[in-house]
């Protein structure tokens, strides 16, 4: 007759190996697509970027700023 100790130990490292299986699936399966969704994201900041600097450089004031700040870069030596 085999021990209870025997198949309580077997039983145990049973139930940690199939534990660890589905948390490491687990875990792989939450960070399906994240790096997609991340590129994503950088994409939108830079097309939303690029729109706020396009509205910025085209006001006219700014337009003026930096047409007086090159004219006088120009004729300074």
């Amino acid at each position: 007759m085999i021990p209870v100790r025997h198949y309580y130990a077997r039983l145990m490292a049973h139930a940690q190996h199939l534990a660890a299986r589905v948390h490491t699936t687990t875990v792989f399966r939450s960070e399906r697509g994240s790096a997609t969704v991340e590129y994503a994201i950088a994409a939108l900041a830079a097309a939303a970027f690029a729109a706020l600097l396009i509205a910025v450089v085209t006001s006219p004031e700014i337009r003026t700023l930096l047409t007086k700040v090159i004219t006088k870069a120009l004729k300074t030596r």
